[in-house]
């Protein structure tokens, strides 16, 4: 019975780290996140501000607030809600011979690369995404409802200042086009 107990403990930490280290380049992935996180903020519409007084008083006034959707608990929904299904269309591809990157697919009969292979790796990433919003969704929903979160901030403040993945090195060189590294485990 003990040496059950023992063997369940290690058979549950084994697929734990399994999980885990599926995302090699933590960096990496956190910046494609980040990539189509900025790509839903630069796609927005313009909305007008949520009305939300439906109630009457005893003079027949409306009552109760209007709010402004920039800073609307829907506009934080609409923008996260969906975004790691949206990581799905991404996969694992080598551009140089040693610098893997996340690339969006457009159409997966037309991949050249193992199909088999590339569907597991959106599976990784979408994942991965899972378990970074988990981590860091109240801070990017406080950053988007104070604005602070704009197209051209996303990958700095997800990657560097929240979940930590990106040093502020590593992030210099990618956009320079040098290997970049990831600093944490999520």
């Amino acid at each position: 019975m003990e040496g059950s107990k023992v063997a369940t403990v290690i058979l549950i930490f084994t697929i734990f780290f399994t999980v885990v280290s599926s995302i090699d380049d933590k960096c990496a992935a956190c910046n494609a996140v980040a990539e189509e996180l900025e790509w839903g903020i630069s796609k927005e519409k313009p909305r007008n501000h949520l009305d939300m007084r439906h109630r009457l008083d005893s003079q027949g006034q409306r009552r109760g607030k209007v709010i402004d959707y920039r800073v609307s608990e829907l506009r934080v929904v609409e923008l996260l809600d969906g975004l790691c299904d949206k990581m799905q269309d991404y996969t694992l591809s080598k551009i140089d011979s040693d610098r893997p990157v996340w690339i969006k697919v457009r159409d997966w009969d037309n991949l050249t690369t193992d199909k088999q292979e590339a569907r597991a790796y959106s599976k990784d990433i979408s994942t991965y995404c899972g378990r970074l919003l988990e981590e860091t969704e109240d801070e990017i929903a406080e950053l988007i409802k104070n604005g602070s979160l704009g197209v051209g901030d996303v990958s700095k403040l997800l990657c560097q200042d929240l979940s930590k993945h990106c040093s502020k090195t590593s992030a210099s060189d990618e956009e320079n086009g040098s290997n970049g590294g990831s600093d944490g485990e999520l």
